[in-house]
């Protein structure tokens, strides 16, 4: 065995010292030591393997490219879709409904106030009403009604419209619930001018024009039942509670305008009952009356 391991595979030259391919394990002279020399065929067999292999990395890399770009369409189009739904929405809701309109409006409005007014560019001291400076900032009279002074304040302000405008516009017509509550918002903030007795200090916010369409809503339909602190009780006796807390809180330092709450009230009472007695004349029936 000894001797036969010492002869070339091809030639059968004997030498002392032969190679070994590592490639197919045979032993060869000086002269066809090299795998090319000796047609090896464990090498062969090494190369196609290798191909095999790149052929499956290639074929396992263009599969992951495919799977990727699937993917990355996938979201491109569930976020353009999900954009789209969105804005469809949002316009449709203010096409339909000029509550969610406004709405809207304030939200846009508090998001600009938040940018801008960090970087120094004076948004909300632009668009707020101060009674000392009506007549050099007319448009304050509307303006100020889409402001608000932190998150809470536009919550709980926008919270009320979304329930009860929708419902004044169903049961009065939008054109109607637009009145009330621009007549509403301007009135109040005029009485909280002549009641103040810091005319330099500004004003922000729907509270009066939102008080003026609850006000007017309570004439309109006083059946509907509320909410107030999770306890039920007629919107009539919600809105009674409401005029009494602003009038005890009249000069007090809270930073509230009660004065303008009650003037909206006010207005959206006078005009709940012109708008109840038109009803009544033309026979129009309330088809949301519980």
């Amino acid at each position: 065995m000894k001797t036969l391991d010492k002869k070339c595979w091809i030639c059968g030259r004997e030498e002392h010292l032969p190679f070994k391919c590592r490639f197919c394990g045979n032993v060869f002279c000086s002269q066809h030591r090299l795998p090319e020399q000796h047609a090896c065929a464990g090498l062969e067999k090494v190369k196609q393997h290798s191909a095999d292999g790149s052929n499956r990395a290639n074929r396992q890399s263009g599969t992951d490219d495919i799977m990727k770009d699937v993917l990355k369409s996938t979201a491109k189009y569930a976020a353009k879709s999900a954009f789209r739904g969105i804005r469809n929405n949002v316009s449709y809701s203010m096409r339909s409904s000029p509550s969610m309109a406004i709405i809207y409006l304030c939200l846009f409005s508090f998001l600009l106030q938040m940018v801008l007014d960090p970087m120094g560019i004076n948004y909300a001291q632009f668009f707020m009403f101060v009674p000392i400076n009506f007549l050099a900032q007319p448009w304050t009279l509307i303006t100020h009604m889409f402001l608000h002074n932190g998150f809470f304040h536009l919550f709980f302000n926008m919270m009320v419209l979304f329930f009860f405008g929708p419902e004044l516009e169903r049961r009065a017509g939008k054109a109607t619930f637009l009145r009330v509550y621009f007549i509403a918002g301007v009135v109040a903030v005029l009485g909280y001018s002549l009641t103040t007795s810091q005319p330099h200090i500004g004003v922000v916010g729907a509270s009066g024009a939102i008080m003026g369409v609850f006000a007017a809503l309570a004439v309109i339909a006083p059946e509907i039942r509320v909410y107030v602190y999770f306890i039920p009780m007629r919107i009539v006796h919600a809105l009674i509670l409401f005029a009494l807390v602003d009038f005890l809180l009249i000069g007090s330092n809270d930073m509230v305008a009660h004065t303008a709450h009650l003037t909206g009230i006010l207005v959206g009472l006078l005009m709940g009952l012109r708008i109840k007695k038109s009803q009544q004349r033309s026979g129009w029936h309330d088809p949301y009356r519980y």
